[in-house]
């Protein structure tokens, strides 16, 4: 009998399975369900059945679209699919993982688009072949089933040399679906590049009630912001990724003023009152920089308000 043949190494996944359908989640996994890819929404009991009956609703820029999945509450069933888009909150990281893992294919690849510096990492650490992502996008789910875009959509994906074909692969996928999507040469420094705004913006967003804009233009919360951003790259350079500090410095500020109204995702867990993601972000710097020596008050400030308004939920 005949070998079946190899699939081509840049030939898209046919089949796709997002696990968490939040902003994140819902935007990319739309997009792919919109260019024909065979998409299952992992998703809450209420927000998979809208999905079911009406579709995944996307208002963008670009396009406004009722987009039709396959969607589920059961993780059960990602068992189908060749790649899984990573989307849970990080502090489900390790419970989601664990919860999947039984029902994920040998050949399956994870792709993790979530904040933080190691939940890749965490996913391997349950036998899982998992990649980083790093995501840049401006979105939000104002009501279950329905994704606000309001800005860029594209990724950075990367993982170790010998993983060169999946990840062409996965970035063929988000190409046929219109989202841009490059192969990162150094994936750990592009994260800690988007990890040093998420802690510098993200809490003093949330902890503010504020947008990224008026932290900008607030010369107080500018400097704040900056300083906050200075530990986190001392501890990234502490842990061996290097770098550009006034480049990241001045890139930082453009950003918050670009942004205007737009609010950290943390923010946005606060007015919802859930918990945040601050344990993978400032909470990480603060753990990272004990383990090597350097100071992080800024941070360790910035995690104790968000955890004391947490306490309140």
């Amino acid at each position: 009998m005949a070998e079946p043949a190899a699939v081509p190494q840049h030939e898209p996944f046919k089949r796709v399975a997002v696990m968490g359908t939040g902003a994140v989640g819902g935007y990319f996994g739309g997009m792919l369900a919109r260019a024909g890819v065979e998409v299952t929404f992992i998703a809450r009991p209420a927000t998979a059945e809208i999905i079911k009956r009406q579709g995944l609703f996307i208002d963008s820029p670009k396009f406004q679209e009722a987009i039709r999945a396959a969607a589920s509450s059961d993780v059960a069933d990602v068992r189908s699919a060749d790649l899984i888009l990573f989307c849970v909150k990080t502090l489900d990281t390790d419970s989601v993982a664990q919860s999947i893992a039984p029902h994920v294919g040998p050949k399956t690849i994870l792709l993790s688009l979530q904040n933080g510096v190691d939940n890749a990492e965490r996913i391997r650490a349950v036998g899982l072949k998992a990649f980083s992502a790093v995501v840049y996008v401006a979105a939000s789910v104002p009501e279950p089933g329905r994704i606000k875009h309001a800005e860029r959509g594209d990724l950075a994906i990367g993982g170790e040399i010998s993983y060169a074909p999946e990840l062409a692969r996965i970035a063929a996928t988000f190409a046929k679906a219109g989202v841009p999507c490059t192969v990162s040469d150094n994936i750990q420094r592009d994260l800690w590049n988007k990890f040093v705004f998420n802690c510098a913006l993200n809490a003093m967003s949330a902890i503010a009630r504020t947008s990224y804009g008026a932290i900008g233009h607030d010369a107080m919360g500018c400097d704040a912001m900056l300083a906050t951003a200075k530990e986190t790259i001392a501890v990234a350079r502490a842990a061996g990724i290097d770098l550009p500090e006034a480049e990241l410095l001045d890139k930082l500020v453009g950003f918050s003023k670009k942004m205007g109204d737009v609010t950290s995702s943390t923010e946005q867990d606060v007015a919802r009152r859930k918990h945040t993601e601050v344990d993978s972000l400032n909470g990480y710097v603060v753990r990272k920089g004990a383990e090597l020596g350097v100071p992080t008050p800024l941070n360790h400030m910035l995690t104790a308000l968000l955890k004391l308004i947490e306490a309140k939920f």
